[in-house]
This record gives structure tokens, C-alpha cells and sequence, in this order.
């Protein structure tokens, strides 16, 4: 099992995936930091003095970690700083479902889901591989690797 979860293909397809998915989320809500920030809103969860920060900051630090989880800089540090982010939504969610609140997730615009366990198993197998890669980080298709060889 460890061979198959330290594979250097299958990290480098968990980054792409995590990667991807947090980037083109992420440039959504930094176009549209207003209805992001209604959405956080909904949750009923931050104190409203908070929700435009949240929103003009958070995006950003999805894009940027996506970007670099893809191009292999500092993948355990990425993906700790991805998957606390999913750790974050998954408790916001559950935390929604169990307030009984009918809201979309605030994920993706083009993409709106509800929030519910479909969401929440999504998440968690997002986390799930950015678990991984934080286990397993070096791969010869990242700079990580470039740099531990040189030693």
C-alpha cells in the first residue's frame, strides 16, 4: 500500500487534482468577491465585521497554494495549508446541515451544490489526498525533489 500511495504518479496526479480544483474555485470568488462574501455570510458563522475580508483574502490563498501544489514548491507545506482549508469547509458544512440551514456550499458559482453529505465526502477525499502528498511529498516531478537531490 505505501508503494502505491508514495508512487510519484499518484502524487503528481493528487496535486493536479487538489491543485486544479482549488485554483479554478478560487479564481471564481476573486471575481466575484461579493457574492462570495453573501455566501460565508450564509453560514452564519464569522461576525459580519469579518466576511469581506474573508472574501478577498481567501480565494487568493486558494489559487496561490493551488498554483504552487501543481508546480511542486513546497508541497507539504501546501498541502497542510490546502487541507486545513478542507478541514475548515468540512466543519462549516456539517456544522450548517446540523443547524438544519439550506444553503449552497459557496464552493464554485458555475458549480453551486447544497450543502450536504455529498459535499462533505468530497471534501473529505479531498483531504485525504492532501494528506497524503503531506506524507509523501517528494516527487521527482516537483522542486522539492530537485532540491533534496542536490544533497
Amino acid at each position: 500500500m505505501k508503494a502505491i500511495l508514495s508512487n510519484d504518479y499518484v502524487n503528481f496526479l493528487a496535486r493536479v487534482v487538489v491543485g486544479f480544483i482549488f485554483i479554478s474555485f478560487g479564481m471564481e470568488k476573486i471575481f466575484e468577491p461579493s457574492k462570495f462574501a453573501n455566501e460565508i455570510g450564509n453560514y452564519k458563522m464569522l461576525p459580519e465585521i469579518l466576511l469581506n475580508f474573508s472574501a478577498l483574502i481567501l480565494p487568493w490563498i486558494e489559487v496561490i497554494s493551488g498554483l504552487l501544489l501543481i508546480a511542486g514548491v513546497r508541497i507539504k507545506a501546501n498541502s497542510a495549508i490546502i487541507g486545513s482549508l478542507l478541514f475548515v469547509f468540512i466543519v462549516a458544512v456539517a456544522t450548517a446541515m446540523a443547524r438544519g440551514l439550506s444553503i449552497k456550499c459557496g464552493c464554485s458559482s458555475s458549480n453551486a451544490q447544497m450543502v450536504g453529505f455529498p459535499k462533505i465526502f468530497e471534501n473529505l477525499g479531498l483531504l485525504l489526498l492532501c494528506l497524503n502528498l503531506f506524507i509523501f511529498p517528494n516527487s521527482r516531478f516537483s522542486f522539492d525533489f530537485l532540491s533534496s537531490s542536490k544533497n
